[in-house]
């Protein structure tokens, strides 16, 4: 059975087909690739430019006037080192209780199948189409007075990490690769004695490192680029995370220096997605077919 594309292979075997398909393939991808770097090379050239620079129309494509000292200002005035450590220990104490709580979370809906858990499973999904400025007002006012408990969580980090618990859509990748685990598995390790504790720390954990690996790129990345949430609930200085930190601290600061911190500050996050690109494609793709 042969597959059809939009070009036929009798087409691609002529000369003049496959310079078309070429010239085409070339074009397409280097509109995107312009598209997706471009902006990221202006912010990156943009620090090592001097201010006049900056601002000048057109825009130079390469910086006449190369400052490198523009981003060790940046790190000293901004205090760059303080805002990483805190966005740090709030984007990793988010992926601790994700982990925690998601995966309970998902492993009860796909293996233990409790009472109204398509009802439950429903009703999460369908926070995915609330839009997240709606939620704002109702968490901060949770936050300022958590009922029960009665305490104020503002220049708090459970301000950052309780609502990032709450990840409907981390649960359900969780529960659609959990659902691709064969049942035959469980019940097997069911046989010699396992509990479903055991069984989940033993088997499902272990073979599950690809989409942990994924949602554990998705809470530190959430918490590292979210802005308006942390700048509502940490209005103390000493405890803003970098996004918040760098706003604040912009005023008086020169536009190039600025844009120096902005890209040091996009640093971590590039990394992660190059590094573990292919983790990630894996684990979104690893619960697609049972085995």
């Amino acid at each position: 059975m042969s597959t059809r594309t939009l070009v036929s292979p009798a087409q691609l075997g002529r000369p003049r087909g496959k310079f078309f398909y070429w010239l085409t393939f070339a074009v397409v991808v280097g509109g995107f690739t312009l598209v997706f770097l471009g902006p990221l090379y202006w912010l990156i050239s943009s620090g090592f430019k001097d201010p006049q620079e900056v601002i000048r129309t057109p825009p130079t494509l390469v910086p006449e006037s190369f400052e490198p000292a523009n981003y060790t200002r940046a790190w000293e005035v901004m205090d760059l080192a303080s805002l990483l450590f805190n966005t740090l220990y709030y984007a990793f104490g988010a992926l601790a209780f994700q982990l925690i709580f998601d995966v309970a979370a998902a492993y009860s809906l796909s293996k233990l199948r409790p009472i109204f858990g398509k009802v439950v499973l429903g009703m999460m999904l369908a926070t995915l189409m609330i839009p997240a400025t709606v939620l704002v007002v109702p968490q901060y006012l949770t936050v300022l007075d958590v009922p029960v408990v009665e305490r104020n969580l503002l220049n708090s980090p459970w301000a950052i990490w309780l609502p990032s618990v709450t990840n409907a859509f981390n649960i359900f990748l969780l529960k659609r690769f959990f659902d691709s685990i064969p049942r035959e598995l469980l019940d097997a390790a069911s046989m010699d004695g396992a509990g479903p504790m055991r069984t989940l720390r033993s088997i499902v954990l272990p073979i599950s490192r690809p989409i942990l690996g994924v949602v554990s790129i998705f809470a530190i990345v959430g918490v590292w680029k979210d802005f308006l949430w942390p700048m509502l609930t940490l209005p103390d200085p000493a405890k803003q995370t970098l996004n918040v930190g760098i706003y604040s601290l912009s005023n008086g600061v020169p536009v190039n220096v600025l844009i120096a911190a902005l890209t040091i500050a996009s640093i971590p996050t590039l990394l992660i997605f190059l590094i573990f690109q292919r983790n990630i494609m894996s684990g979104l793709t690893a619960g697609g077919l049972k085995g």
